[in-house]
């Protein structure tokens, strides 16, 4: 018989080759809808509404993002040691530009998801991107100490939802991999109707983006991924709501991710100056 030491060094072994073999807890996966830059710096519901999320959510061993600001031709991920905090807006104020989420990257992992991300398809990595507010100005609620590797994932502008869907669903083992999966954008998301009179009125939407956002959630809710990968036949009011897919891939990206076991969870779901959404959702 080993010696207790022994056998507890062994035990210990074999719970670490079982994490490296992939088989840690699984992760669960979330769909932010990350709104405005000021949501970095602002105290408000939504803000509220990211950390109260953040409570519940283990600790990662790191972090994979897709944004809606990282919109390419081809898919891209962030392969640096010290992914830069990128401030791709402009006319906010300089106390948002100040802000800085210096998050570590992690290289060994980007070119693992070279490798898993579909065989046939190329994946770049990339040295010059880093995290855009998409990114950080979420991921900052979550975990304030930027302690957590960050990855950022581009999303390739040529293909279609039906693809984005289906390619996503070769990430699905690195939720067992100690990964926390984001997509970060925005359901409702047309900017050239939005009501600046009422920018600042949460739950206000124009009629058309409430049939959206009643049609979206009743899909979340049944599962009908199809319907949301197919958006475009589901009538004037999505066509709206989405008049272009960057903002809304990102869930795309989150519900090919889901499983059977998955349980959905629907929070910061409100509408915003007329023509926004603030919906998140959590799979777990």
């Amino acid at each position: 018989m080993l010696p207790a030491g022994a056998l507890f060094m062994n035990l210990r072994n074999f719970e670490q080759e079982m994490q490296q073999a992939g088989n840690s807890p699984k992760m669960p996966v979330l769909f932010l809808g990350h709104g405005s830059p000021m949501n970095a710096i602002e105290e408000n519901i939504f803000v509220k509404g990211f950390r109260k999320a953040a409570q519940a959510l283990p600790i990662p061993q790191v972090i994979l993002c897709i944004s809606a600001h990282w919109y390419t031709k081809g898919t891209m991920v962030t392969a640096m040691e010290k992914p830069p905090t990128i401030h791709d807006f402009g006319g906010f104020p300089k106390a948002l530009f100040d802000v800085q989420y210096p998050a570590p990257g992690d290289p060994e992992f980007a070119r693992e998801i070279q490798e898993i991300y579909r065989p046939d398809l190329q994946v770049s990595l990339d040295q010059h991107w880093g995290l855009d507010h998409g990114a950080w100005s979420v991921i900052k609620h979550l975990y304030p100490k930027a302690e957590i590797p960050v990855v950022q994932m581009s999303i390739d502008y040529t293909r279609s939802a039906a693809w984005h869907y289906e390619t996503a669903r070769s990430l699905q083992k690195l939720r067992h991999k100690g990964v926390l999966i984001i997509g970060s954008g925005n359901i409702i998301h047309n900017l050239g109707l939005v009501d600046f009179q009422r920018i600042q009125e949460i739950g206000y939407g124009y009629d058309w983006a409430q049939e959206a956002h009643q049609l979206v959630n009743l899909h979340l809710r049944n599962g009908n991924d199809k319907a949301l990968v197919e958006y475009q036949q589901l009538g004037k009011a999505m066509q709206l709501a989405v008049p272009s897919p960057d903002h809304y891939l990102p869930l795309i990206y989150t519900l090919a991710l889901r499983d059977a076991q998955d349980e959905l969870s629907i929070f910061n779901d409100s509408l915003l100056a007329g023509s926004l959404s603030m919906t998140s959702i959590k799979l777990a």
